[in-house]
């Protein structure tokens, strides 16, 4: 595979350290799925929003699969829990919303707003953004900024919140935490790239001898 792609685009992580075939791919969009599945189930209960790693993950799957797989990988998860699985993250009982209800719940907005923010944050990805720390944290901030211009407008239309309720409930809390998961990110890609381009090197050392 060339290491430059169309339009400017370049190898991801996962095309780092896995071979590209459709195969791969299928299995790397499940996995994607599933690791977000995990971290939602990492939860701090809040009404009308739980904070939850779900962001993270987001961020890391977008980050490492790039633009098409990750946000395959997102509605994936998304899909899944419309058709009953509890990926979702847990209620305050334990309890996963599924199905077709969950589209009255008021974070679901948030959760259509991964696919489109693991796009953008695989987007970036594919031209270099999340090998150098400070990069990695624009593209991880503004990612995260992505989830919520999709989940706050949901969340107003669910629970007729006013703009300053919407503001209160759905942003002001993750603030913080919002920063967190994008510091934790952006450490922690440069970090693989840097373990992935050593293991390439011993692998071509090791083809050459």
């Amino acid at each position: 595979m060339s290491s430059i792609t169309l339009a400017g685009r370049q190898p991801v992580l996962a095309d780092r350290v896995f071979s590209r075939t459709l195969v791969t791919d299928l299995i790397l969009v499940a996995a994607g799925a599933a690791f977000t599945a995990l971290l939602a189930q990492v939860t701090i209960p809040l009404w009308p929003v739980p904070i939850t790693g779900q962001t993270l993950a987001v961020l890391l799957v977008g980050a490492t699969l790039g633009a098409a797989r990750g946000a395959s990988s997102l509605a994936l998860y998304l899909v899944l829990g419309l058709v009953g699985l509890p990926v979702y993250a847990p209620n305050d009982d334990g309890s996963h919303l599924t199905g077709l209800t969950a589209l009255a719940a008021p974070s679901f907005g948030y959760i259509i707003g991964f696919v489109i923010a693991a796009g953008v944050v695989g987007w970036l990805s594919e031209r270099k953004w999340d090998r150098k720390f400070l990069k990695a944290l624009a593209t991880f901030v503004g990612g995260s900024l992505v989830v919520f211009a999709f989940g706050l407008p949901w969340l107003a239309v669910v629970t007729g919140a006013t703009p300053l309720e919407t503001y209160q409930w759905g942003f002001e809390p993750f603030i913080i935490g919002g920063i967190i998961k994008a510091i934790i990110a952006a450490a922690l890609l440069p970090l693989a790239w840097w373990g992935a381009d050593r293991i390439a090197e011993r692998r071509s050392k090791t083809d050459t001898e």
